[in-house]
């Protein structure tokens, strides 16, 4: 093998020290990973609050401004550490969807407005510290948490994200030509050209498979614009444009510089915020194990030590208080870039800190940020749908690292077939109180990793030997 395609060896070390020039594809393909899902969570939420459009646009730009400087820094801290905050492990921290839920129904409850948004920023900021301080009584609480468990929620993560990755790859659900010829061809344009050149023998086009398949996906999109129709007629003889369209318009009025701002929405301290948003981020804290468990398991072929999980899971919780202060929804450590992690194996902690340094020019340089931001939907679940699916594999690894035991399968079983089962069938919650709906309907991460902990400590452990 040519030496000049030979990916750095020091990739797959946390701590080696890798050239820049391999460095910035590989931290740039996990930008394009978690991009649009960063800024996602923030337009539904503050489309509930009523402060996406009108005189409160500007306001939404600069809180999608700011949602990019605070995964970077975030993301930083958690690849880096400060003393105790952040587990050194290699996760992208970012924007989570695990909130929008319980952040739908403050802003129903709260009658939405800039008041209902800053309530959800003052519970973020109790949250978030509340989620800190639990990390550092992680370590006793970790018996809780054997590989059985933490597999369970790692494989019930990658599940969900691959309904999620499939409506990428149609175009997104609310595109109107979701499932088109063009958007399929797209994806899997995008698919194809991952899977050539991740089995294509050359390490570094191996490792930035990602990277050089959105790439494509890009290039095939401004094709597409040149020789296909870009606009069609809906059912009720409207025009609209294409999903897979780039909007360049987005770029060009972007600006070059600006200095995000501090608290852009005043902090409200509500109760009827508090109480729901600090119950879901002890299962933030839950699912944050299980991503770097899966992290660890899928990169590094190991669990995840003691005070790697507490480090994360306290950066998780300081990371969200932080992002409040800017306006951001919690940060938390985000499952499409575990999937990444799995599929690469490239673990390098400057490697990724290219790419958080990315984000934050993201938020300093608007332009740079709408560069990103117009990525088609199906682009992004051509990548997607292999990437989840990766992370299903690292669970099953977690789950298999013990002898499958009746003990260990009947957790497994019940956790997905009830837990799981569960939250991605939120109808059959329809009816129950409205705390249990806001909690365990959001996705089947929740039900499933509370039933994997509960049959965990109520089941009789098993015979030591016994098969």
């Amino acid at each position: 093998m040519d030496k000049k395609s030979k990916l750095h060896p020091s990739a797959y070390e946390f701590e080696g020290k890798m050239p820049l020039k391999q460095a910035i594809p590989l931290g740039l393909q996990h930008v394009l990973a978690m991009f649009v899902g960063n800024l996602t969570p923030l337009l539904i939420i503050t489309g509930a609050c009523g402060i996406a459009g009108g005189e409160l646009a500007d306001l939404q730009v600069a809180l999608l401004q700011n949602a990019m400087l605070v995964a970077g820094l975030v993301t930083l801290l958690q690849l880096f550490s400060i003393g105790p905050v952040g587990g050194k492990v290699p996760i992208i921290m970012g924007t989570s969807s695990g909130f929008i839920g319980v952040f739908n129904s403050v802003a129903a409850s709260m009658g939405g407005g800039v008041l209902a948004y800053g309530a959800i920023m003052g519970a973020s900021i109790i949250g978030g510290l509340f989620e800190g301080v639990l990390g550092f009584f992680l370590k006793p609480l970790r018996k809780f948490f054997p590989s059985v468990v933490t597999g369970t929620v790692v494989l019930a993560i990658g599940l969900s994200l691959i309904a999620v990755g499939v409506n990428s790859f149609g175009g997104g659900n609310n595109a109107q030509d979701f499932g088109s010829v063009e958007n399929l061809l797209l994806g899997l344009l995008v698919l194809v050209v991952i899977l050539v050149m991740k089995n294509c023998g050359n390490e570094l086009l191996s490792s930035s498979s990602i990277l050089i398949g959105i790439i494509v996906g890009y290039l095939a999109a401004i094709l597409m614009g040149v020789i296909l129709p870009t606009t069609a007629v809906n059912a009720e003889g409207v025009e609209y444009t294409k999903s897979w369209v780039l909007n360049w318009n987005k770029v060009a009025s972007a600006g070059w510089f600006e200095i995000p701002k501090l608290m852009p929405v005043k902090p409200v301290f509500d109760m009827r915020a508090i109480a729901p948003v600090m119950i879901m981020f002890v299962v933030t804290a839950v699912e944050t194990v299980g991503d770097i468990s899966g992290v660890i398991m899928g990169g590094m072929d190991r669990e995840a030590t003691d005070s790697e999980l507490s480090g994360g899971v306290i950066c998780d919780g300081v990371g969200s208080a932080f992002a409040a202060l800017f306006g951001v929804l919690p940060n938390t450590s985000f499952s499409q870039n575990v999937g990444l992690v799995s599929m690469t194996k490239v673990v390098n902690r400057f490697a990724l800190a290219t790419g958080a340094i990315f984000l934050v020019l993201c938020g300093l340089i608007p332009k740079l940020g709408a560069l990103v931001s117009i990525m088609p939907q199906s682009v992004l679940g051509g990548a997607a749908v292999m990437m989840f699916s990766s992370i299903v594999v690292s669970g099953i690894q977690l789950i298999t690292k013990e002898p499958l035991t009746a003990r260990n399968l009947s957790i497994v079983s019940v956790a997905l077939g009830l837990g799981y089962g569960i939250g991605a069938n939120t109808g059959i919650l329809a009816k129950a109180p409205q705390m249990v709906s806001l909690i365990f309907g959001g996705s089947g991460i929740v039900p499933a990793a509370l039933v994997a902990i509960v049959l965990n400590i109520v089941l009789p452990k098993d015979k030591e030997g016994k098969k």
